[in-house]
């Protein structure tokens, strides 16, 4: 897969932000992108050196609407730590 492919957004939330203080990064990802080709994406999107990365995949939440029911569609987050000293400067400043 292309690098632009595999990484969809990053997450910009509460705990992210927490997370970012030890240097660590959140962002949804292609739900067939194991953890190696996540990896490879992030350092050459961004330019940095990945020490680590974990996976979570999370399922759609159910919905409704009107009298029919359905479910929203799940997605992948990737968790991933920068070697000490390095930062992402898009994500930074959000």
């Amino acid at each position: 897969m292309r690098s632009e492919k595999i990484i969809k957004k990053a997450l910009i939330t509460e705990k992210a932000d927490r997370l970012r203080e030890r240097n660590c990064y959140q962002f949804e990802v292609a739900k067939k992108a194991n953890k190696r080709e996540i990896k490879e994406a992030v350092e050459k999107l961004f330019n940095v050196n990945v020490t680590d990365v974990k996976t979570a995949n999370f399922r759609g939440k159910p919905k409704r609407m009107g009298i029919s029911f359905g479910y929203k569609t799940g997605y992948k987050k990737a968790t991933v730590t920068l070697k000490p000293g390095q930062k992402i400067e898009l994500i930074e400043g959000v």
